[in-house]
C-alpha cells in the first residue's frame, strides 16, 4: 500500500519500488511509530479534530497491533513501503473508516522525524545504562587494587610505577565523560517535531505542546523546516558512540597486550576467549580483538550520515532515508561491545606479582632515584646523568635498581646512603604521590569515593 498513489496513473517499477522502500529496516521502530500515533490521536481528540469514538477505536486498534507484533501474532510484511504504511493499512483493515483519520494533521516527514528521535532517545538511555554497568565493574577493580603495583607506560615503554586502580581509573574517567556526552545529547535533542507537517506546519489547530508532553519531550521544536530535516542529534549520537568505541578499542588493545606471553599481566576467562584450530597452546583474546575491529564499523556509520547530510538543501529530501540502516547497526554494535567487554573485564584474573615484578625490573623508579639525589643537594641535571649511569650498570648486570649493593651505588655517586632502598621501593614511589589524581593510596581512595558517589547519583 502507498500513502501517495492518488496522483499517479502507472505502477512504480518494481526495482524502483524496492530501491525506494524502507520497510526492511525502519520496521525496527514500530513501537515508536505506534506510540507517536497514539499521542497524535489523543491530541486530535483534545482539539476536537477527532471524535472520542474515533479516538477510542484508533487507540484500541493501535494497541492491538503493538501487542500482536510483540507476541509474534502479526508479522510486518515487506509488501509495504515503510513502517508507517504498514501500521496505517493494518489499522484500517481492523477498524475500518476511523483508521483513515489517523494521519490527519501530519505528514510522513514529521512522523519519521518523530520516530527517529524517539528511537534514538531510547538508544541513548540503553547505551548509558550499559556504560554505568561497565563503570561499576571498573570501580570494583579499583577498590580492590589500590596496592596492586604495575608499570605505567609512555610510548609503550615502562615509565613510572602506578597501581592497577590508577590505571583503571583512567578508563573510568573516559567512560564517565562518555555518559556526560550522552546526557548532553539527550537534553539537546528532546524536543518534539510532530505537528511540523511536511515542512510548513498545518492548518489544523494542533496543540503541539500537549503532544510533546504526552511523549516526554521538553516541548515542541520551534521551526517546522528544521524539524523535518534535522539529524544533528543523530550525528552527535554517532559521534559519541564513535568516542565510546575508541575508548573500548584502546582498552581492548591493552587487554590484548596484557594477555600476551610477553606481559602475562592477566588471564582472560575461558568464556571470553577461544583457541586455535591448529595450535593447542593458544588462548586468544577474541572479544577484545572484535571490539577493536568493530570500532571502524561505527566510525563508518558516522562518516556516512555526515556525508549524506552535507549537501542537502531544506527541507526533507529522500537522501535522509539513509540515516537509518548504518545507524541502527552502529547502535546494536556499540551496545553489544559494551556488554561483552563488561563481562570479559569482570571475569579477568590479574596476575599481581607479575605486574609488580614488571615495575621493579623496568626502572620505573629511576625518576625517584633522581629525586633522592636532588633532595640531597645534587642539581637535577647532574642527578639525571648519575641515574642514567645506574640504569646502564643494571642493564649490563641484568639486575634492577633494587638489586644493586650500596657499594655499587656509592661507586657511581658517594651521595647515596642506605636509605636509597626505601626511597626507590615501588610502594614508596607510588604512595608518596599524594596529589589528587595521582596513584598514591590515599589519593586513590579519595577518587574512588568521589566516583562511587557519582555512580549513586547518576
Amino acid at each position: 500500500m502507498k500513502l501517495w498513489g492518488g496522483r499517479f496513473t502507472k505502477e512504480t517499477n518494481q526495482l524502483v519500488n524496492n530501491f525506494n522502500a524502507s520497510i526492511s529496516f525502519d520496521q525496527k521502530f514500530y513501537r515508536q511509530d505506534i506510540n507517536g500515533s497514539i499521542a497524535h490521536v489523543k491530541m486530535l481528540s483534545k482539539q476536537g479534530i477527532l471524535t472520542d469514538e474515533d479516538k477510542n477505536a484508533i487507540i484500541n486498534g493501535l494497541e492491538g497491533i503493538l501487542s500482536d507484533i510483540e507476541s509474534g501474532a502479526l508479522t510486518i510484511g515487506d509488501e509495504y513501503e515503510d513502517i508507517h504504511s504498514f501500521v496505517e493499512a493494518t489499522l484500517t483493515e481492523r477498524i475500518g473508516e476511523p483508521g483513515k483519520r489517523l494521519h490527519t494533521g501530519r505528514s510522513r516527514n514529521d512522523q519519521v522525524a518523530l520516530d527517529m528521535k524517539l528511537y534514538t532517545r531510547d538508544e541513548i538511555l540503553e547505551t548509558d545504562a550499559l556504560l554505568k554497568e561497565l563503570l561499576n565493574v571498573i570501580i570494583n577493580i579499583m577498590e580492590n587494587n589500590t596496592e596492586t603495583f604495575m608499570p605505567g607506560f609512555t610510548h609503550l615503554q615502562k615509565a613510572q610505577p602506578i597501581t592497577l586502580a590508577h590505571h583503571m581509573g583512567a578508563y573510568f574517567e573516559m567512560f564517565k565523560r562518555d555518559r556526560d556526552r550522552l546526557s548532553d545529547i539527550y537534553k539537546r535533542m528532546n524536543y518534539c517535531p510532530l505537528g511540523s507537517g511536511a515542512l510548513a506546519g498545518t492548518t489544523y489547530p494542533l496543540d503541539r505542546e500537549y503532544t510533546a508532553e504526552l511523549l516526554d519531550f521538553y516541548g515542541p521544536t520551534l521551526n517546522s523546516m528544521d524539524s523535518v530535516s534535522d539529524r544533528d542529534y543523530l550525528i552527535e549520537f554517532l559521534s559519541a558512540l564513535s568516542t565510546i568505541m575508541m575508548h573500548l578499542s584502546r582498552f581492548s588493545e591493552e587487554i590484548i597486550l596484557w594477555n600476551s606471553n610477553e606481559y602475562r599481566f592477566i588471564e582472560i576467562d575461558d568464556a571470553y576467549s577461544t583457541g586455535s584450530s591448529i595450535m593447542p597452546q593458544k588462548k586468544n583474546p577474541d572479544i577484545a580483538e572484535l571490539v577493536r575491529g568493530k570500532t571502524g564499523r561505527v566510525y563508518g556509520a558516522l562518516m556516512s550520515i555526515l556525508t549524506t547530510m552535507k549537501g542537502i538543501p531544506l527541507a526533507y529530501n529522500k537522501d535522509m532515508q539513509e540515516d537509518k540502516e548504518l545507524s541502527f547497526d552502529a547502535f546494536d554494535t556499540v551496545k553489544g561491545c559494551i556488554s561483552l567487554f563488561t563481562g570479559m573485564l569482570n571475569t579477568i584474573k590479574f596476575n599481581k606479582s607479575v605486574m609488580e615484578n614488571s615495575a621493579r625490573h623496568g626502572f620505573t623508579n629511576a625518576t625517584d632515584a633522581a629525586d633522592y639525589l636532588v633532595n640531597h643537594g645534587v642539581p637535577f641535571r647532574d642527578a639525571h646523568g648519575i641515574v642514567g649511569q645506574l640504569v646502564l650498570f643494571c642493564i649490563e648486570k641484568n639486575i634492577s635498581l633494587d638489586d644493586m649493593t650500596i657499594d655499587e651505588y656509592k661507586a657511581i655517586s658517594p651521595v647515596f646512603e642506605d636509605d636509597i632502598y626505601d626511597a626507590i621501593s615501588i610502594k614508596t614511589c607510588v604512595d608518596k604521590r599524594v596529589t589528587i589524581g595521582a596513584p598514591g593510596k590515599d589519593a586513590m581512595e579519595k577518587v574512588i569515593e568521589i566516583n562511587k558517589k557519582y555512580l549513586e547519583e547518576n
